[in-house]
């Protein structure tokens, strides 16, 4: 446990980032000194921890120092102005945002909105201030055991509903897999066993199959000339394993997912290479073939996943895709989190098209650089900023858990603008995303370049085009229609005008 092990981890090559991480080690190594936590052992690994998970995400030096201080302020051990003239404002911003996120508590609807508003102001300024406070939250979930009971519980409702959403909106799901299934296993702890020795029962039956594919298929690339490439078996989240249970009226025998085989590669060309490969050896399970990397998901997701029969009764899901893609997929936004060296190579940290608009890549922070957040989050931080009232905060509460929490998806502008939506959304959810005075005077809707009418459901992909008219006003009837607790709110306050207007 040592400054060089996170140096070395986190692949930061410069000689000022470097003694900036010694330092801040050092420094919170003697402010922690003499703390325990619940489970005796030194307040110190808990910060180790925290930060080896950072430099794991190979974040900047920037981060990583404040992932050392993470606790300093708040335990008073350390103040903002020693802070500041000991690592500099940049250090200090970052360190004070998981400061106010570490002083709200999850105490029901009431404090839940605070806490929610507080957590997304933070990270409307600079994300990287939520990768620090989930760094922080998994560590804490790993070591739960030694709090209270009703605490845990607490915690672990918190971790599941704000936390892991987070976590898998912003696509780290390397994060947000482990939050999901040690909430549940805190919140569900009977239902957690039954999944997870399932999952076990399972992955034991399955286990020979993929070793036996993976073995042929092993040779069959190295006989078509791909040498570079891994496998590795990924295992479905207990959690999300769970979830998928209850779709399929748990018959685990319609899973095919439990267990896949990955194979990264060098290239896209080899990605398809290998797809070949694999389908000239093994029938593909029909409807089960999905080009994600000419057609991405709507979150950047990029893969090639097919599903065979083995020929012995066995069925075996495949994901191929490349080494930087695989990054992406487990680490989201927290691999475009700053501009990183790794020895001589410079990772490629590009976007483009639409996906750039979603996901707006975050570079080479410097204190007077503009911080680039995804719009999501600025526009939640920014549509909570006027709330005064009680009923306001809990409209928001709503909303959040509606609009936000629950499964989204992701319809186009005509000019391919990403709007982000509740699902079961319609054309008018649409209209007010868009602006109000748009859902105010919408008159018609093309989805996909046909009419439809405006209680249509929109889905994963819809282009859709909004057609206004001045005349055109909000119905009673759109409430009905509408999934948004936005749109409802919109169409409700003009219902209300147009009401007092004719008085």
């Amino acid at each position: 446990m040592n400054a060089e092990e996170i140096i070395a981890l986190s692949g930061l090559i410069d000689e000022k980032d470097k003694e900036l991480i010694k330092k801040a080690y050092d420094f919170s190594l003697k402010a922690h000194e003499g703390q325990a936590r619940k489970s005796g052992e030194p307040y110190f690994n808990h910060v180790y921890a925290t930060v080896k998970m950072l430099a794991g995400l190979h974040m900047d030096a920037p981060t990583i120092a404040a992932g050392f201080l993470h606790d300093a302020i708040e335990d008073g051990v350390a103040t903002e102005g020693t802070i500041k003239n000991e690592f500099g404002d940049e250090v200090l911003f970052l360190v004070s945002g998981v400061t106010k996120l570490g002083k709200v508590k999850y105490r029901g609807v009431e404090r839940h909105i605070e806490s929610l508003r507080k957590f997304l102001v933070a990270t409307a300024q600079d994300i990287r201030v939520l990768i620090i406070k989930l760094a922080d939250r998994l560590h804490n979930m790993q070591t739960l055991s030694y709090v209270r009971e009703d605490k845990q519980k607490r915690i672990a409702l918190e971790t599941l509903e704000v936390y892991a959403p987070l976590a898998d909106r912003l696509s780290i799901r390397s994060i947000a897999r482990e939050l999901e299934d040690l909430s549940f296993k805190y919140l569900e702890p009977e239902k957690y066993a039954e999944t997870l020795a399932l999952l076990k029962s399972k992955g034991k039956e399955t286990t020979p199959t993929l070793e036996k594919f993976v073995k042929s298929i092993k040779k069959a690339f190295a006989e078509n000339g791909i040498t570079d490439f891994k496998t590795d078996y990924r295992e479905k989240g207990i959690y999300s394993l769970y979830r998928k249970l209850k779709s399929h009226n748990n018959d685990i025998e319609k899973i095919y997912d439990i267990l896949a085989v990955r194979i990264f590669v060098s290239t896209v060309t080899d990605c398809y290479k290998v797809l070949g490969i694999i389908h000239a050896m093994y029938r593909p399970l029909s409807g089960k073939i999905k080009d994600y990397i000419a057609s991405p998901k709507l979150n950047g997701y990029q893969s090639l996943h097919t599903t065979v029969f083995t020929g012995d009764g066995a069925i075996i899901e495949v994901q191929i895709r490349t080494y930087q893609m695989h990054r992406e997929a487990e680490y989201g936004i927290a691999s475009h989190a700053s501009y990183k060296k790794h020895g001589s190579h410079v990772v490629d940290n590009s976007e483009t098209g639409w996906f750039a608009q979603f996901l707006p890549k975050i570079i080479n922070y410097a204190k007077d650089d503009k911080k680039e957040t995804p719009k999501w989050i600025k526009d939640l931080a920014e549509s909570q900023k006027d709330i005064k009232t009680d009923l306001e905060k809990q409209e928001f509460v709503q909303d959040l858990k509606t609009d936000f929490f629950n499964e989204r998806i992701f319809a186009l502008t005509p000019k391919g603008e990403v709007i982000d939506l509740p699902v079961g959304a319609t054309p008018i959810d649409f209209a007010y995303s868009i602006h109000s005075n748009v859902g105010d005077h919408t008159n018609g809707a093309r989805v996909n370049g046909k009419m439809v009418s405006l209680d249509t459901v929109i889905h994963n992909g819809d282009i859709v085009e909004i057609i206004t008219r001045e005349s055109a006003k909000p119905s009673p009837k759109w409430l009905d229609i509408v999934k948004s607790n936005t749109a409802k709110r919109h169409i409700n306050n003009t219902l209300e005008k147009q009401k007092k207007s004719r008085l």
